[in-house]
């Protein structure tokens, strides 16, 4: 097994983990703060990751185009995990985390456009199934 699949996978399993730790953690408390804990612990373990990696030392490779794609990269999570936590408030997480999940269809759409990744059969089977998927378990 290739290891960006191993990655994808452990990535995959703990996103399920997420949702549902969430939505326990989430009660009594407005989403926006259950939200900024989440945040905050996420910025220490990715700074520590950092510096005990010497990752910091990449900082003179990055162009100001990566910049502000990461920036508008962190602007775009950040939109996605404020409306994300709002809806997981109110709403039921298997229902919340589909709608969510089938953000694939737009990586996909924007993959083919914005990066040139090839359309094959199989990607859009595979993403077709996956909105399909999503509309099956969202209607009422």
């Amino acid at each position: 097994m290739q290891t960006w699949i191993l990655y994808a996978i452990i990535s995959m399993i703990f996103a399920g983990l997420t949702s549902v730790l969430a939505k326990y953690g989430l009660k009594n408390i407005h989403p926006d703060f259950g939200l900024g804990i989440r945040t905050t612990v996420i910025f220490f373990i990715i700074t520590l990751v950092n510096v005990i990696g010497s990752k910091y030392k990449d900082f003179g490779l990055i162009t100001q185009k990566q910049w502000m794609l990461l920036v508008a990269s962190g602007i775009t999570t950040s939109i996605s995990w404020i409306f994300y936590y709002r809806a997981m408030k109110d709403g039921l997480v298997s229902y919340v985390s589909a709608i969510d999940k089938a953000s694939i269809v737009i990586t996909l759409l924007l993959s083919f456009i914005l990066l040139k990744e090839p359309v094959t059969p199989k990607i859009m089977l595979g993403g077709g199934l996956i909105f399909i998927g999503m509309l099956v378990l969202v209607w009422k």
